[in-house]
């Protein structure tokens, strides 16, 4: 018996739907598949040579245990790090940074040499988006000695560089095709250098590590790119400028300058998710310092000062990283002689408070990341050539040491890259 027309209609509407409900499934099957496929990459910036033409004063002198960028690919359940190959390089590619497309690495060469002046370098290189490997595309002057820091504006078209050794900062172009420009600005930092005992270090403290000359430490642009900030450690101050993204040119802001303690020496620093709080990290003090900042002016207002060690320490310490999860709940603060990772709850008002100390398994914690879930913290132990990986509890920020080593001599930091494009 033949079907009625309209039941026809019916039966053959419903089966293109099943049949393209069946094609999507599919396909997003398939690309659930692919994105497994994709690596989770972790890039390890070293000191691959050992630092040389040096102040006396200078304490942290790794022997360049390093071979360039270290490439790993990450387990993504249990955050344990398989050895991917690695990038060689002489020049101690000290700290990474990475593009919003993900298609482009830039590598601070601190112990490179270059001209008359004995510049530093940086690098830029091409990503290899099947496998995470990495192709140099050029390399050009840093603007002064010893770069250490580099961050990428948020236009995308500016690298932004401080030299620890030449006490400068400089803005790098970035070209259409990734490589790097000459730079089209340099600032040169100058003022009074700090005394050689901080006045909130632990008491018999005897930290003295950058209060010789001026030292540029971190550069980084406020969460919108209208400011760039950066710290100068032997200074103890705090710099912000505005910046002219059209010519990549940096002028004083308003408020252009905030003094912290001085010989307490302002070393990183980290921005609340929320934009409104700015949290300093600071070497030889052993302290955090909370500002609230103003977006629409780049003027910070100091709050709150905290010691990052737990109550009772005594003796020397430096402090090196600062970080806050994704979801601004928890602050964590490196401390190297102490070898602890510092974990502090961030209240409604963004006031800290010392909620634990985690050993970081190893000697001379560096510096630290999370991997893009935030479920795992990854600490480079720089005198003890291994990179340790901790859980990080979700309720209270608490890290748990998972057991994995990864060795890497005299790491310096970490970047994650996930080629999956999540």
């Amino acid at each position: 018996m033949p079907f009625p027309q309209d039941s026809r209609r019916a039966f053959l509407k419903s089966t293109a739907t099943v049949a393209t409900v069946g094609s999507l499934a599919a396909d997003t099957v398939a690309n659930s598949i692919q994105q497994a496929k994709a690596p989770l990459m972790a890039y390890v910036g070293t000191f691959s040579s050992p630092l040389k033409d040096v102040l006396p004063t200078q304490v942290d002198l790794p022997p360049g245990n390093g071979r360039g960028i270290h490439l790993f690919q990450v387990d993504r359940a249990t955050g344990a790090l398989r050895e991917a190959g690695i990038h060689e390089m002489g020049t101690s590619p000290s700290c990474l940074a990475v593009n919003a497309a993900g298609t482009r690495l830039y590598s601070a060469n601190e112990t490179d040499r270059v001209g008359p002046e004995k510049h530093g370098t940086v690098s830029s290189f091409a990503i290899n988006r099947e496998n995470g490997a990495l192709q140099l595309l050029n390399t050009v002057s840093a603007g002064g000695a010893g770069p250490t820091y580099v961050s990428v504006h948020p236009a995308g078209k500016h690298l932004l560089v401080a030299n620890y050794f030449g006490g400068s900062i400089a803005v790098l172009p970035i070209l259409a095709d990734g490589k790097l420009g000459e730079a089209s600005d340099v600032k040169n930092d100058a003022g009074k250098i700090g005394p050689t005992r901080a006045p909130h270090a632990p008491k018999g403290s005897f930290a003295f590590s950058g209060h010789d000359r001026t030292h540029a430490h971190q550069i980084a642009p406020d969460p919108t790119g209208r400011f760039v900030l950066h710290v100068d450690l032997g200074l103890d101050t705090i710099y912000v400028w505005k910046f002219d993204p059209a010519t990549g040119k940096l002028s004083p802001a308003e408020h252009h300058t905030v003094q912290l303690p001085p010989g307490d020496g302002p070393r990183h620093f980290h921005f609340h998710p929320n934009g409104k709080w700015f949290y300093s990290i600071q070497e030889e003090g052993s302290t955090l310092a909370l500002f609230d900042y103003d977006g629409a002016t780049g003027n910070l207002s100091p709050r709150q000062t905290i010691s990052t060690l737990p109550p009772g320490y005594t003796g020397s310490n430096f402090c090196s990283e600062v970080l806050l999860s994704a979801d601004g709940r928890f602050l964590y603060a490196g401390n190297r002689l102490h070898d602890s990772i510092g974990v502090f709850s961030i209240a409604t008002d963004g006031t800290l408070r010392h909620v634990a100390d985690e050993w970081t398994r190893g000697n001379y914690p560096r510096s630290f990341s999370f991997d893009p879930s935030g479920t795992f913290l990854y600490c480079c132990n720089q005198r003890a050539d291994h990179v340790t990986v901790f859980r990080v509890g979700k309720d209270k920020g608490l890290l748990e040491f998972t057991g994995h080593f990864a060795p890497v001599g005299n790491p310096s930091m970490v970047l994650f890259l996930d080629l999956s494009g999540n």
